[in-house]
């Protein structure tokens, strides 16, 4: 943790893309440290609704909404749409700062598409509704194991790790 984070407001979040709040986020961030500073923003794609909940993921049913109220909502407005209409990508991007000036911006995703109703019990979010094909599973079904190795952040933190060693 940076010292002094705790004594900072929190950083507003209203970029249009999850590039511009990790950047934003990190470069808020980036004055508490002469080193590296790194900041992340992600969340759920759903290309047949526009794009939402996108990178209001965490925001999509209200400010003080749960998963579960999430989930519905998507649900709802997921009804009666056919399989290739339910396609879906958790993307996450990290913003990687020194010293105050950006020198890496990575993302990666999954793809994978929403269920009718939630299935599993691990993981958070939208996991129990986003179903993996590759594994059969839903993230929620996946061992913490394999949501590491093939889950969005999984993967783009294995790209920042090779960013650094090539550094």
């Amino acid at each position: 943790m940076l010292p002094g984070f705790e004594s900072l407001l929190p950083f507003e979040e209203n970029a249009s893309t999850f590039g511009e709040n990790a950047l934003g986020k990190a470069l808020y961030y980036s004055p508490l440290s002469d080193g590296i500073v790194f900041a992340d923003d992600s969340g759920l794609v759903v290309p047949a609704l526009g794009g939402v909940p996108g990178v209001h993921s965490a925001r999509y049913a209200g400010p003080n909404a749960t998963s579960a109220d999430r989930i519905s909502k998507l649900l709802r407005e997921l009804a009666g749409k056919p399989r290739q209409e339910r396609a879906a990508h958790f993307c996450c991007v990290i913003a990687v700062i020194r010293q105050g000036r950006p020198i890496a911006i990575i993302s990666n995703r999954a793809d994978g598409e929403i269920l009718e109703s939630p299935r599993g019990t691990g993981g958070f979010g939208y996991d129990p509704v986003f179903y993996f094909p590759e594994l059969h599973k839903t993230f929620a079904e996946l061992t913490p194991q394999e949501k590491n190795l093939y889950s969005h952040r999984g993967k783009v933190f294995r790209r920042v790790l090779s960013f650094f060693s090539s550094l």
